[in-house]
């Protein structure tokens, strides 16, 4: 995985396979990407990425189709590859992949990968150097592990959402996905150590990321206030967001 001594890009000679869909895993390959990792978007056969036709829409080239403006954005700098992992030669085509690779994202939820026969225990003993990375919401393991969600689920869940708007109103959705975009940026650096143990191990692994989780770290401030004050901060009213 070492750059070549030529390369300003720290991940050149990376390889990562994205097996994500929309704003969150696409986001966390968008960053490696552009610190140099070669992304590949495997995507499925019957319509791919969701956000390919989300509204508005732009042109990738002049004369191509028109696809999500959401969809070009977090998939530039990427190249892309068709496999339907539900059929025996999209799961060997997979596998081909994979022994070549450093890094593979997923954002299905707990069981899916495992289901369709090309979990982590299987892609890891194809190639024991793979970092692995499960980006979910509410993690691996837990109550709400097999709980589908959104960001807006994510954030109340776990306190965000009711930090924002004023003390008179209702809580105010904000206006980015919080929970998306930093459980994105903990899966990079996720994805990032490990690559760096692998140097030292000479062994990938696994990295088990958390929107949920990721956006209760945010809380950090107004947690770490009530623990000294036994006094709970009032939406609207911090020092900070008053």
């Amino acid at each position: 995985m070492s750059a070549p001594p030529s390369s300003p890009y720290p991940l050149a000679g990376v390889r990562v396979l994205d097996l994500t869909r929309l704003l969150p895993g696409g986001f966390c390959t968008l960053i490696l990407a552009d610190m140099g990792a070669d992304v590949v978007k495997i995507e499925d056969p019957h319509g791919g990425d969701y956000s390919r036709t989300m509204p508005p829409f732009t042109r990738l080239t002049p004369d191509g189709p028109p696809v999500g403006a959401v969809y070009a954005a977090l998939n530039r700098g990427k190249r892309s590859v068709v496999l339907d992992l539900k059929s025996d030669a999209g799961r060997a085509a997979l596998l081909d992949l994979v022994a070549v690779a450093d890094v593979l994202v997923e954002g299905f939820r707990p069981g899916v990968m495992d289901r369709l026969g090309v979990g982590a225990a299987t892609l890891l003993a194809h190639n024991p150097r793979l970092v692995y990375c499960a980006l979910t919401g509410y993690g691996q393991t837990g109550p709400l592990a097999a709980a589908t969600g959104h960001d807006l689920n994510y954030i109340g869940t776990v306190g965000v959402l009711d930090l924002n708007g004023r003390p008179d109103q209702a809580p105010a959705i904000p206006g980015v996905q919080v929970a998306d975009l930093s459980g994105a940026l903990v899966a990079t650096l996720g994805i990032v150590m490990a690559l760096y143990r692998r140097t030292v191990t000479g062994r990938g692994g696994g990295v088990d990321a958390s929107m949920a989780e990721a956006a209760f770290a945010l809380t950090s401030l107004p947690w770490s206030e009530w623990a000294a004050t036994r006094q709970p901060v009032a939406r609207g009213s911090h020092i900070l967001s008053g």
